[in-house]
């Protein structure tokens, strides 16, 4: 009981020393925890209170994300200094030029594949990891793995049900301004696929003119996927581009996502890096066009030398006047041209007029031309 006694007179002195700091400027309740209509405690702020807690929405602002949001859209806060952390994301200013150009090939294809008006953009291109990916893929959708050729590596076009239930209801005659009627729970039809791969094949047929300055491509499709599982085309923790583009048909739409493993652009990475198309990295050419034209100019000494033979120093130094060498070749044998220690071709001896003259037999071995000259031979080639 003593005990108790002390707790209340302890708790009725901290009442009376707060309610002099209340009445001296502020009110008695502050520093005070309050139990509001939602079960949580609240702490009020005040002189010899604690700090005041932070509520969920606060906490959600600090961290960037919520529990009930944690799908690929834009982060902020310390989700995105953690989602930096995890994906190590390469800059390759090409592929922004790259897609933005898709985007305007896309625009007019999809108006005439379609036959109504069409409005693409680019949503966003950023670094995901490829486990990540695939847990985000918002279920039912479409899954389309592809391969490009001469990379010689995969992606994934996924189109999600909007655009899905969308298109077919442009294709198939829906009436413009109604929004398409969506059929949940059953599995995607023949004609439905059919469908959507002839558009996703449209997609990448824009997609290959688009990378043609860069490097020229094909990309096929390998199959078409409804559960992400079957679309494993990457180790989990690979880092992949993703580009998102948004296509409004007249409030009917969706957007469809293309992901592009860094493996599979690596055989042109170095391209993807240059800051514009024709980027030739130092080189400058007019001073290689000048020292191309310098050479073609030079005067060179070209030797004709009908045989050669290697003798004992010996007998080289016991030669006489009058001696005689043998030497070991028919009369008919060709004569090798030689520039220096390179031989150029090879040709018969004869005479013309009171001079000695070699006829060409066989074609000059061509040189390793420079990018300029063979720039001027292509275009030479093209005007004739």
């Amino acid at each position: 009981m003593a005990g108790d006694i002390d707790q209340d007179a302890l708790a009725a002195e901290w009442g009376m020393a707060l309610e002099e700091q209340g009445s001296a400027g502020g009110d008695a309740t502050e520093g005070w925890d309050t139990v509001g209509e939602d079960g949580v405690a609240h702490a009020h702020s005040g002189k010899g209170g604690a700090e005041r807690i932070l509520n969920q929405e606060e906490i959600d602002n600090l961290l960037g994300f919520s529990i009930e949001d944690l799908a690929l859209t834009d982060n902020g806060g310390i989700r995105a200094i953690i989602d930096s952390a995890m994906v190590a994301y390469e800059r390759l200013p090409m592929l922004d030029i790259v897609f933005d150009r898709l985007v305007r090939l896309l625009t007019t294809s999809l108006r005439n594949f379609t036959s109504d008006n069409v409005e693409v953009s680019l949503d966003r291109i950023h670094a995901v990891r490829f486990a990540d990916y695939l847990n985000s893929i918002p279920l039912p959708a479409i899954l389309s793995i592809f391969k490009a050729e001469e990379w010689d590596n995969f992606g994934i076009a996924t189109v999600d049900s909007s655009l899905i239930y969308s298109i077919i209801d442009v294709l198939l005659g829906g009436r413009r301004g109604v929004t398409a009627i969506r059929v949940e729970g059953r599995p995607y039809t023949t004609i439905e696929m059919g469908l959507v791969k002839r558009m996703i094949e449209v997609i990448l047929a824009d997609a290959e003119a688009a990378f043609r300055p860069i490097s020229p491509v094909n990309f096929k499709i390998d199959r078409l996927e409804t559960n992400p599982r079957f679309a494993a085309i990457s180790r989990p923790n690979n880092a992949a581009i993703l580009v998102r583009f948004r296509i409004d048909m007249e409030e009917r739409g969706g957007s469809i996502e293309m992901l592009l493993p860094y493996a599979t652009l690596e055989p042109i990475r170095d391209r993807l890096m240059q800051t514009f198309v024709g980027e030739k990295l130092g080189r400058d050419p007019v001073w290689e066009g000048h020292l191309a034209t310098e050479i073609f100019q030079a005067r060179t000494q070209v030797e004709a030398v009908l045989y050669e033979s290697e003798l004992p120093l010996r007998r080289l130094m016991n030669l006489k006047v009058g001696d005689t060498l043998m030497l070991d070749m028919k009369p008919d044998a060709l004569v090798k041209v030689r520039c220096g220690e390179e031989m150029l071709t090879e040709g018969r001896m004869g005479r013309v007029g009171d001079k000695v003259a070699v006829r060409i037999q066989k074609p000059l071995r061509r040189g390793r031309t420079t990018l300029t000259q063979f720039e001027q031979i292509s275009s030479a080639g093209q005007e004739a």
